[in-house]
Formats: C-alpha cells, sequence, structure tokens
C-alpha cells in the first residue's frame, strides 16, 4: 500500500502530473513518494532502467518509469515523452539529477569540471526546454531546480558549488521567460541532508556533516518531500523565481550556534546588562 502524507492532505495534487529526474533513489524517490501520497501521478527518471522499475512500485499505482539521460537533448525529450505517453501533460517538472565528487579546487581537472557542469546545468536547461516544447499543458505549471548550500562557498566542491550557482540565475531567467506561459519556476537550496549515500561514507563523516550544520542535524529526506509537494500545491507558483534555502541555518554560519568562540566557561553566551 503506498504511503500516506504526514502533513499534507490526500487530495492536494489530484489529477497532477508530476516528472521528478532523479527519482528512483534517495531525495528524488522520497520526493517522488509523496507527491503520490497526496495526489500526483508520478514519473520517476533516471538512466537505469533496472533502478526505476525498483522504485516505482515503491512510490505507489500511480507511478511509471522514464528512462533516460538529462544530459542529452534528446535523452531529455524521451522522458518528457515517456510521461505524457503514460500520464498525459505535466504539471510539475522536479529537476532533482545532479551530481559531484569531492576534490580541492586546484586538483580538479577539465573533464571532471565539464562533466557536473554538464550533468547539473546543461542536464537541468534540457530537462526545461523539453518540458516546455513537449510536455507542459494549456494550464502551465510549476518547475522546481534543485541547488545547493551554503552559498557562501563549498570547500571540495567547487565545481557543484559553481555549476549550482548558475542553476540559481537561470532559475530567474526562466521564471522571467516562462511567466507569460503560466509556468512558475522555483530553485531550492539543499544543505546536509541524511541519505543513503551520505551513510556510505564512515561514521565520522556522517557525524561531521551533522555538526557542521547550527541546528546540529542532518536534514531529513522527509523535509525535502514536504517542501516539493507544498510548493507543487500552489505556493510556488507565488515564489517564481525564488530561491527557497532548505539547510538547517547552514547558510548563515558553519557548525553549532552559538558558536564556542563567545560562550564563557560555563557554557553560556555572555550579556551585557544596559
Amino acid at each position: 500500500m503506498a504511503a500516506a502524507s504526514e502533513i499534507l492532505r490526500a487530495d492536494l495534487l489530484h489529477g497532477r502530473v508530476a516528472l521528478v529526474t532523479g527519482g528512483g533513489t534517495n531525495l528524488g524517490r522520497r520526493a517522488a513518494i509523496e507527491l503520490h501520497a497526496v495526489g500526483a501521478s508520478v514519473a520517476i527518471a533516471g538512466r537505469r532502467i533496472e533502478v526505476l522499475e525498483e522504485a516505482a512500485p515503491l512510490v505507489g499505482a500511480r507511478c511509471s518509469a522514464a528512462p533516460g539521460d538529462i544530459r542529452d537533448p534528446a535523452g531529455a525529450a524521451a522522458i518528457v515523452d515517456a510521461a505524457v505517453a503514460a500520464h498525459g501533460p505535466i504539471d510539475l517538472l522536479l529537476n532533482n539529477a545532479g551530481g559531484q565528487y569531492f576534490g580541492p579546487a586546484e586538483a580538479i581537472t577539465g573533464k571532471g569540471w565539464r562533466a557536473v557542469w554538464r550533468l547539473n546545468v546543461d542536464g537541468t536547461r534540457a530537462m526545461v526546454d523539453a518540458a516546455v516544447e513537449r510536455g507542459f499543458g494549456s494550464r502551465g505549471g510549476l518547475v522546481i531546480n534543485v541547488t545547493v548550500s551554503p552559498h557562501r562557498g563549498y570547500p571540495g566542491l567547487a565545481h557543484t558549488g559553481a555549476a549550482r550557482a548558475a542553476v540559481e540565475e537561470l532559475t530567474r531567467a526562466q521564471a522571467r521567460a516562462l511567466a507569460p506561459r503560466g509556468i512558475a519556476v522555483v530553485a531550492i537550496a539543499l544543505g546536509r541532508f541524511d541519505t543513503e549515500s551520505l551513510r556510505k561514507y564512515p561514521a565520522e563523516v556522517v557525524r561531521g556533516a551533522a555538526q557542521s550544520v547550527p541546528l546540529q542535524r542532518l536534514g531529513s529526506m522527509d523535509e525535502y518531500a514536504w517542501l516539493v509537494a507544498a510548493l507543487a500545491g500552489g505556493l510556488g507558483c507565488h515564489l517564481s523565481g525564488s530561491v527557497v534555502t532548505l539547510d538547517g541555518a547552514l547558510d548563515d554560519w558553519d557548525g553549532a550556534w552559538p558558536p564556542r568562540g563567545v560562550l564563557s566557561d560555563d557554557g553560556a553566551v555572555p550579556a551585557e546588562e544596559r
């Protein structure tokens, strides 16, 4: 039996169609499950059909697989065509797919830079172009692009920081360009989340990631999925052109709050009387 939403009503997206790239695993799959739980029909996209076919039953009865490579305009078109063939015109495109690898900025090769850029920027653009051309119907819809936080620098991930910044500017440009067609475009900037991919790293890496967040915990995949569904449920229209940051205050500060440097010996924040 498909999961029910913990916070949103079951008919919020009744009759709507969502296309989720990177929908076979991790955050994309969890968002697809939530969208289905609130009434949407969902197409999940990715390069590996076996992953999509395994994930689709977990999402629900109204879920289909749409295999293809978002980095290739023909692949993006094939994904959109598969979603429309299965469910009809789409109402939501969630550009969840993306990726990067760790490495110091000075060690990033041209090949590695282009690979990250092609996936995160070119793939996002190809999917939006395909969805606008052949996916969205006359009633318009919503595009959600996914970027990263913190915005003030991403040590070890200079290539993805630059690529995701480009996606945020692309989001603003797309919001202006697509408004006359009734299509809103929003970006979500994600901080550090507790995903299956993160759990593959040693425990100290996971622990350090949580301690780097002022809230002192990783984000849950539920929180991401709830935001996606809420935006798709109507909120996203009025946030068109905006970047919504979901990161436990990581964009504002790196580490626990208050910082140790302002604490007294007893762990309190000094207070001056006036």
